[in-house]
């Protein structure tokens, strides 16, 4: 840059993170400013590397669900929903019809959990804490169901391979009504709180807005790109469990509104449409779920010496809360340990969606842009590379880290 330039530049950098207030788990952000408008943004990752997958290649598929359990504390029924469809793909392993009932039942309590967590961290992000403790007091009423039917709040512990570990009861059933009768009867001071209130309408509309164009291009996944007006759900296009016998559709803004802006405001809409669809498919899961067997092997050592002789692949997909969460497993057929697995997070698809979310915006608008997608930095973060010898960190280069998945790929395709 000539002396002339930089006299002239009227832009400067501005580093967010990798810890900084605003931001609930490290990332890093570097935006170039101009005033109070942000020019252009970078995200770097690569704070957060808990070796997960690599223990899970040294465990069986058994102990690796209580691994993916914990890849995020919000989707610790998604992951491992995603980790065991992956696994019945490769095996051939089907499950009892009762149980995919039961999956579905999980699966939609853990949604309602979710976008009623992301609510409260989104009215946090502009300054608004009355209503991060209205939505969390209302989710912790969706944890209370959920600690009744399986013993726990957050880890549950329930999934299974060809099945689930924990039934419902008759007994159960009328707790889950009063549950879910709460929140229909809260629904709509939830949906004037965040809607119809000028705090939420003057921060979120017109606000971060993704494009259709651009969620396509860039393969947003969930709530944030159905706020942009595609039609794209796991449940609704590949049906698995019981999905496919229940009524459920796309859920996007202009169901509510009319039209579509992709922008925070229609991201909230989303969320909080969701929360009533999900009210909705737990209860035709109860009203048409059928009797029957909880798993199709009950006997663990039989299973495990199943998947033992088993030389194939298989892809688990799954629509958590945040979008599509897709798991790799490949088993070569001379252990129970998989010779791979390999996880990809809704997160990971949702992160180059946040640059044009960003331009144009203010720099105070960085938090509640950030936060309409629902990130989880655990869930999406890789690897940090440490060089044994001299104990320092290093970096791959676009051309080596292509060279390594290469080499990757050759691997497991022989």
């Amino acid at each position: 840059m000539t002396k002339k330039e930089e006299t002239t530049k009227t832009t400067y950098q501005l580093p967010i993170g990798p810890i900084h207030p605003a931001l609930k788990e490290p990332v890093m952000f570097e935006f170039e400013i101009d005033g109070e408008r942000i020019v252009d943004a970078d995200v770097i990752l690569g704070d957060i590397h808990r070796a997960i997958e690599w223990a899970g290649m040294r465990r069986n598929p058994i102990q690796i669900i209580y691994l993916a359990e914990r890849i995020c504390g919000i989707c610790s029924i998604s992951h491992p929903i995603a980790f065991i469809r992956a696994v019945e793909n490769a095996c051939d392993i089907g499950s009892p019809e009762r149980a995919e009932y039961l999956r579905v039942i999980q699966a939609e309590l853990e949604r309602i959990c979710s976008h009623m967590l992301w609510a409260g961290v989104a009215a946090h992000e502009i300054g608004f804490d009355s209503v991060l403790f209205l939505t969390w007091q209302m989710r912790e009423k969706a944890l209370d169901l959920t600690e009744y039917l399986t013993g726990n709040r957050i880890t549950k512990g329930v999934m299974t391979i060809g099945g689930i570990r924990r039934d419902i009861t008759k007994d159960q059933i009328p707790k889950i009504n009063e549950t879910l009768n709460y929140f229909k009867d809260n629904f709509e001071k939830l949906r004037h709180v965040f809607l119809d209130d000028k705090t939420f309408q003057l921060r979120s509309q017109g606000v971060g807005i993704l494009t259709k164009e651009d969620a396509l291009k860039l393969c947003a996944v969930g709530p944030t790109t159905r706020a942009s007006g595609i039609k794209k759900d796991v449940r609704v296009d590949q049906p698995y469990f019981a999905y496919g016998d229940l009524d459920i559709d796309y859920i996007t803004p202009d169901i509510l509104t009319g039209e579509v802006n992709g922008d925070v405001y229609d991201r909230i809409i989303v969320r909080l449409l969701e929360v009533k669809q999900s009210i909705g498919l737990i209860e035709q899961c109860i009203d048409k779920m059928p009797e029957g067997d909880l798993v199709s092997e009950p006997k663990i050592p039989k299973l495990l010496a199943q998947i033992k002789k088993t030389k194939a692949e298989g892809i688990g997909r799954h629509e958590a809360p945040r979008g599509e969460c897709v798991h790799y497993v490949k088993f070569n057929g001379d252990s129970e340990h998989p010779y791979t697995w390999k996880v990809r997070a809704s997160t990971y698809a949702n992160i180059l969606p946040w640059i044009p979310m960003l331009k144009g915006e203010q720099i105070a608008d960085i938090p509640i842009v950030a936060a309409s997608t629902d990130p989880c930095m655990s869930c999406t973060n890789r690897v940090a590379i440490v060089d044994n010898d001299n104990h320092k960190k290093y970096e791959l280069d676009k051309e080596q880290l292509h060279q390594l998945s290469v080499e990757k790929t050759r691997r497991l395709m022989r």
